[in-house]
């Protein structure tokens, strides 16, 4: 019966609360005691709160019906940059060790009030900054389908918690791909919403493509119900100036998409950004599978190919408005991906950045036009299969150097640039039985399209052998 409900989706098992049939209780002891049998191989949760979860779930027992909230005792785990009121919030750094917040991030508040129960935090690379989930407070997580192997990152822990059956949903947050990259690695789902759609009260640049908050789940239908919640702006939002008004209740509701009437483009490289042989074969493979879903699918052009050097630039900006004030105080030892760019942007001309806001802006406009004529985009989820844990990225690609820890992540990060909501889905495995996963991209603030489309693509792909599959048994044992 453990098991069973641990399978469950939230979607199901919110209902099932709902009409008595199981109890909240039932649901967390089963995540917890799938926390503690599956975690000390993964290293996927780093802090617990499990005797507050106990007693949430069993204030709810009485009170089921047709008015709970949405995801009334359904557990979810915390990405650990994301402040949770007493329970430590570290951002997998030393520094922080001790920190326990007073408050719940916005993001956390929301889910609580919308019922759900939260089970502790998920590990992070130091500072949230790499796609490789490792730091030298908590360790390494490992990849639940080979835990020799990178889970990616930096929403490594909460990607690795959802594939392993730990809780049914986890937050993230993404910068050039940290929603994306571990759903890809761990065969689950990411979203990575329009800008400004879910509010993040907490950041500290005003407004930008970056340090955006999302859901992550094992189907699209759980990403669009937590998406519902942490979209919300009555409990809270108005302090985000990037919070635009919205009806996030709609994202209860999908509708039904005909496939068969969308025109879809595809592209192995987004105009030759750096992917490895084996990722084109693989996707080129997917794309023979599924192209006759729909009305058009066609091999595009769109070039996207100097995006990374844009957002290396951007990235250097928004580098130095979050830790400015915070810089001078950090230890011998930081993330080498936070002093590599915080440093780099020092030496940055103001005008390389402004340059770069400018073409910012050109390939915004280069993918508007693309989707005049088509109604989405689907590309390679990553530009390599998971790699050793113990490199913090992978040096070389075909045998073409990578430049920097996010040189590899052109895939990922060329979306967060141009701000379309994405989508990361399981598309089978790969020849080495890895997960592979495919971005599948929408028009901008087309969110509940896209997701509705998503999820009648995640149907199909079962009808055409690109299934989600479930986490090595044999890596977790």
């Amino acid at each position: 019966m453990a098991d069973e409900l641990t399978q469950l989706t939230a979607t199901a098992a919110a209902s099932l609360i709902r009409e008595r049939k199981i109890s909240p209780l039932d649901l967390v002891d089963a995540c917890i005691a799938q926390i503690e049998s599956t975690n000390p191989a993964l290293n996927a949760v780093v802090t617990t709160c499990f005797d507050r979860a106990r007693a949430e779930a069993t204030a709810m027992e009485d009170i089921r019906g047709d008015t709970l909230p949405p995801l009334a005792g359904v557990p979810v785990l915390i990405k650990d940059n994301q402040l949770t009121e007493g329970v430590a919030t570290t951002l997998g750094s030393p520094i922080y060790r001790d920190r326990i917040p007073e408050v719940d991030a916005g993001i956390v508040k929301r889910l609580r009030a919308a019922g759900a129960i939260v089970l502790g935090k998920t590990n992070i690379p130091e500072f949230s900054i790499g796609a490789n989930t490792t730091n030298p407070l908590f360790g390494t997580t490992c990849n639940p389908f080979n835990t020799r192997l990178s889970c990616g990152g930096s929403s490594g822990g909460s990607a690795v918690a959802v594939a392993a059956n730990m809780a049914p949903l986890a937050t993230g947050s993404d910068h050039g791909g940290s929603l994306r990259i571990p759903a890809s690695y761990c065969g689950v789902v990411g979203y990575r919403a329009s800008p400004g759609m879910v509010p993040n009260e907490e950041r500290t640049v005003p407004s930008t493509h970056y340090s955006l908050q999302g859901p992550i789940a094992r189907c699209v239908e759980d990403v669009s119900l937590m998406l519902s919640v942490i979209a919300d702006r009555s409990a809270g939002g108005s302090r985000d100036p990037m919070a635009f008004p919205l009806d996030a209740s709609r994202f209860r509701e999908l509708e039904s998409v005909d496939l068969g009437s969308l025109r879809v483009a595809v592209s192995a490289d987004l105009g030759g950004l750096l992917v490895s042989r084996a990722n084109r074969q693989a996707f080129a493979q997917r794309v023979e599978q599924f192209s006759a879903l729909f009305k058009r699918c066609d091999w595009h052009d769109v070039s996207l190919a100097d995006a990374p050097a844009v957002d290396w630039l951007i990235r250097q900006d928004v580098f130095v408005t979050q830790y400015f004030d915070q810089a001078d105080n950090w230890p011998d030892g930081m993330n080498p991906n936070v002093l590599a760019t915080y440093d780099t942007a020092l030496k940055t001309p103001m005008a390389d950045i402004a340059a770069a806001r400018r073409r910012q802006l050109d390939l915004i406009r280069r993918c508007q036009d693309l989707f005049e004529d088509y109604d989405l985009l689907i590309i390679p989820g990553m530009s390599v299969p998971p790699f050793p844990h113990e490199q913090l990225y992978p040096e070389l690609i075909d045998g073409k150097p990578v430049e920097n820890y996010m040189g590899w992540l052109g895939l990922t990060a060329s979306l967060t640039v141009v701000g379309h909501p994405v989508i990361m889905v399981p598309a089978g495995l790969d020849d080495g039985g890895l997960p592979f996963g495919v971005q599948i991209v929408g028009s901008m603030y087309s969110d509940h399209r896209l997701l509705s489309a998503a999820h009648q693509i995640e149907q199909a792909f079962q009808q055409v052998d690109l299934l989600r599959r479930p986490a090595c048994e044999a890596a977790i044992a």
